[in-house]
This record gives structure tokens, C-alpha cells and sequence, in this order.
């Protein structure tokens, strides 16, 4: 089995909001315990509605923002902010909206090249050239497209070219957030199959982040369901799909479409509103919107518990 690429233990988050000269801030928990581990060439999913924490949890893996409490290692190494410059080459990002995350005002090969010189600046200009041009080509796109601007592609083309900035530093961990939702349908598949490809050749380990399940069941080996900042349900692919054990997972799903049409098909719509990050209930956080409810969920937190496929539910399924 690979090494760990990435592990994360208890990693957490909190934002101080509304505070006044009058009144303390109250706490934002974004990420609340997060513990897992990614090895090269796997890809772990992290799933659940807006708001739950996903993006949040991206920012610390990519050194963009420091956790709140519990640990993070790359490669083996302690991720604390005096290591990041030197960290930060292993783990890159690939951003939802291919258009907001380049710079319109640049050349593909000057997006490109930009990375090797902030962080190899000793390397020669025509060294450097022919690595942008590599990776044009890895991506599926053409070589004279070095001297194009982005508003000259297409959506799935200008996500190519994000991607292959990403893979410009060889990095060990790619964080993909969001990497297809802003595409077409019929261009998903191709960037999905690009990403794949890409693991394979490179070994590269993927924390993907996705609110589409049917995506993530395309692409995931091991799946995290998050609500309210909190991992409810870890698993492998297979394990959360064809028996999920949080009821909250077990909703998600029961809305994602299915090819089969012979499936039977049970619907599960949630009733109220998510609870204000503000205002989280005691006892577990999907309390006031499960059927399952009883009085110990509205008073005790349930642990992460389960051997391998894990739920933090007093009443899983079974």
C-alpha cells in the first residue's frame, strides 16, 4: 500500500463573527474534527451541501488559512506556517470557475511559466518554455496555444490549462474544488477522465471536493460526508454508496439519479432549514431535520464510530 501522501488529524477551524466594543464575537465553527488520510495515487471525496465546511477545509489543506487546533502532515512533514513556502509546491489547487481563477491580462505560457519562476527562479528561460509546452500537450491541448489568451477557449479547455499550471511544480497532492461543476454536462466527463488519467501517470493523490455525488462516484476511492463542519460518515466508495449509514448520507443519496431504470427509487426530502453555523443545536447537528431522532441525539454528540466504514450516529443503519 502507498504511503500517506496527506494526514489530517482533528483539524478544525473557527471564525470570530459580528464582534462590537459592545458585545464578544461569537464563534463560527467552519471545521470541526476532521481526521483523514490520503495515499498517492487515491482520491478521497469530501461531500455535503453549501455551507458544511468543504471549501473551509481546502483552504487548510492548501496553506491558504491556518487551523484552529489539531495536526496536518505532508509527505510525513508538520504543516505549521514556517514550513508553507517550502510546502506549498507539494499540494496545489484547481478552482471551480476556470475564468475567475486565470489571469485574463496573460498568455497561457506566461500562466504557466509563472509558478516555475516564483518558485525555481534559477531556471532558464527556454527550460522553463519547454515545460509550459509539456504540460500543454499532457493536458490534450495544442502547442500554439502557448500564445493565446484564455478568453480565446472554451470552458473545458480553460479548465485544461488550470490543470496544467496545477501539475507545472509536480506537485504530490492536487485539491480539486468543485474542478466540473461550472462546465457543460457533455465537457464533465472529458475533464473527469483527464484528472483520472493524470493519477495514473503522475500518482498523484486527489482531495476532491464535490456537492454531486454522481461525479464522485465516477471518480472517489474513499468518500467523507460533512455537515454543519463535522465528518458524519467515512467509508470506501463502495461501502457509503451501497450502504450508506448516516441518515443525512442516506438523503443525499436518495436524491442522486440513477442509470438503472429498474431501480427502485425512494426519495427523501429533509424537512426544515439547516441550523445557523451560529447557532448549532446541542446533542447531533441533523437532529432537528432526521426521522430517525430520538432524545439522546438532541442532547449527545455521537462519535465518529465503526471499524473502517465509520458514522457519527447514535442510531446508524444498519
Amino acid at each position: 500500500m502507498n504511503a500517506p501522501v496527506i494526514t489530517a488529524t482533528g483539524l478544525g477551524r473557527d471564525y470570530e463573527v459580528g464582534g462590537t466594543m459592545f458585545a464578544k464575537p461569537k464563534i463560527v465553527r467552519a471545521v470541526a474534527e476532521a481526521s483523514f488520510t490520503i495515499a498517492a495515487g487515491k482520491t478521497l471525496a469530501i461531500v455535503g451541501e453549501s455551507g458544511c465546511g468543504k471549501s473551509t477545509l481546502a483552504r487548510m489543506v492548501t496553506m491558504i488559512e491556518e487551523p484552529t487546533r489539531g495536526s496536518l502532515t505532508i509527505g510525513g512533514t508538520d504543516v505549521v506556517p514556517e514550513r508553507w513556502s517550502d510546502l506549498r509546491t507539494d499540494v496545489q489547487i484547481v478552482f471551480q470557475d476556470p475564468y475567475g481563477s486565470l489571469n485574463l491580462r496573460q498568455r497561457v505560457g506566461a500562466i504557466l511559466e509563472e509558478p516555475l519562476k516564483i518558485n525555481r527562479p534559477e531556471m532558464p528561460a527556454e527550460e522553463r518554455k519547454e515545460k509550459a509546452l509539456e504540460m500543454i500537450r499532457f493536458v490534450g491541448l495544442r502547442e500554439e496555444h502557448y500564445d493565446r489568451y484564455p478568453h480565446m477557449f472554451s470552458g473545458g479547455q480553460r479548465q485544461r490549462i488550470a490543470v496544467a499550471r496545477a501539475i507545472m511544480l509536480e506537485p504530490k497532492l492536487l485539491v480539486l474544488d468543485e474542478p466540473v461543476s461550472a462546465l457543460d454536462l457533455s465537457i464533465q466527463s472529458q475533464i473527469l477522465n483527464l484528472l483520472m488519467d493524470l493519477q495514473e501517470r503522475l500518482n498523484l493523490a486527489y482531495l476532491f471536493i464535490s456537492h454531486d455525488l454522481s461525479v464522485v462516484r465516477h471518480v472517489a476511492d474513499d468518500v467523507a460526508v460533512m455537515y454543519l463542519g463535522r465528518v458524519v460518515e467515512t467509508g470506501t466508495k463502495e461501502e457509503v454508496f451501497a450502504a450508506p449509514k448516516h441518515p443525512y448520507s442516506v438523503a443525499l443519496l436518495s436524491a442522486t439519479p440513477n442509470a438503472d431504470p429498474k431501480a427502485e427509487r425512494h426519495r427523501i426530502r429533509l424537512g426544515g432549514e439547516i441550523p445557523s453555523p451560529l447557532n448549532i443545536p446541542d446533542g447531533c447537528p441533523f437532529a432537528p431535520r432526521c426521522w430517525k431522532a430520538k432524545d439522546i441525539c438532541r442532547s449527545d454528540l455521537p462519535d465518529l464510530a465503526g471499524n473502517g466504514h465509520r458514522a457519527a450516529c447514535h442510531f446508524p443503519e444498519n
